[in-house]
């Protein structure tokens, strides 16, 4: 159980660093690196803060029970949201994610305010900076929370550390892959990611949800790979139907399009 919840929050976390990494980028290009790196800094501390209050707080006075339940509702609803954006995404119904885009529409942004390279703090840097990796975390930090609570092992080592240590992990590849390519992560398929993490998300909610009403699952964890695969085909199914819809639609549109004539038409007709 451990390792699934550790890949969960990795998986989760990157999606949310891939967006958080794009604004810290902008920043440190636009204005310092100096402003960028102590918003995005502060931030994780902040993160931080709140992994370490709130979820000790939460396993320690919350029944485990109950907790189960309430969180199995929040990660279903959680993981269907994601689901949804990239089920339409996979049909085609909803554009992908473009983080050049942001990218470049953040930067002219900036520089439409009139903010210039300079080498001192600048209040504006920090603050955009920190609101986007705060903003981002937050969900990471969710994750962190709810998947780690959920299953303890021992007061060392627990499920918390797990998922906390699976979203330093994606945090840390995040900012070495963006030090490196020193420009947005186009390249990571952000909507598969994010197609797999919905899946997670649903499946583990689905499984602590009914446990949270005391239902013994068969299989006991091992059941939770059968859920995800119950979803994945279940989104597969839904994708191939959509797709399947819109082009029904365009060629009915295209037919009641040619079957149009105008006056003009109607009077060279015999």
């Amino acid at each position: 159980m451990q390792w699934a919840i550790a890949s969960a929050a990795f998986l989760a976390s990157a999606v949310e660093f891939v967006e958080a990494f794009t604004i810290v980028l902008v920043v440190g290009v636009t204005i310092n690196w100096r402003s960028s790196l102590l918003g995005a800094f502060a931030a994780a501390a902040t993160l931080a803060v709140i992994v370490a209050t709130l979820g000790v707080a939460l396993v320690k006075w919350v029944p485990i029970h109950d907790f189960q339940l309430v969180v199995g509702f929040i990660l279903i609803l959680f993981g269907l949201k994601w689901l949804k954006k990239a089920i339409l995404r996979y049909s085609g119904l909803k554009a992908l994610h473009d983080e050049e885009a942001i990218f470049e529409e953040t930067m002219a942004e900036i520089r439409a305010r009139g903010e210039t390279i300079v080498p001192r703090f600048q209040p504006f840097g920090v603050a955009l900076s920190y609101k986007s990796v705060l903003l981002e975390g937050l969900e990471v930090a969710f994750i962190v929370i709810t998947f780690g609570s959920s299953v303890t092992t021992s007061a060392a080592v627990n499920g918390i550390a797990s998922a906390a240590i699976g979203a330093v992990v994606a945090g840390i590849l995040v900012i070495v892959a963006g030090a490196i390519i020193q420009a947005p992560l186009t390249k990571v398929p952000e909507n598969t990611l994010k197609f797999i993490v919905g899946i997670m998300l649903t499946s583990f909610g689905t499984f602590w949800a009914a446990e949270g009403f005391r239902f013994e699952w068969p299989l006991s964890d091992a059941f939770i790979p059968i859920l995800a695969a119950l979803y994945l085909l279940a989104s597969y199914a839904l994708v191939t139907w959509l797709k399947w819809d819109k082009q029904r639609r365009s060629a009915v549109a295209n037919a009641n399009a040619t079957s149009i004539t105008t006056p003009e038409q109607e009077e060279v007709r015999p």
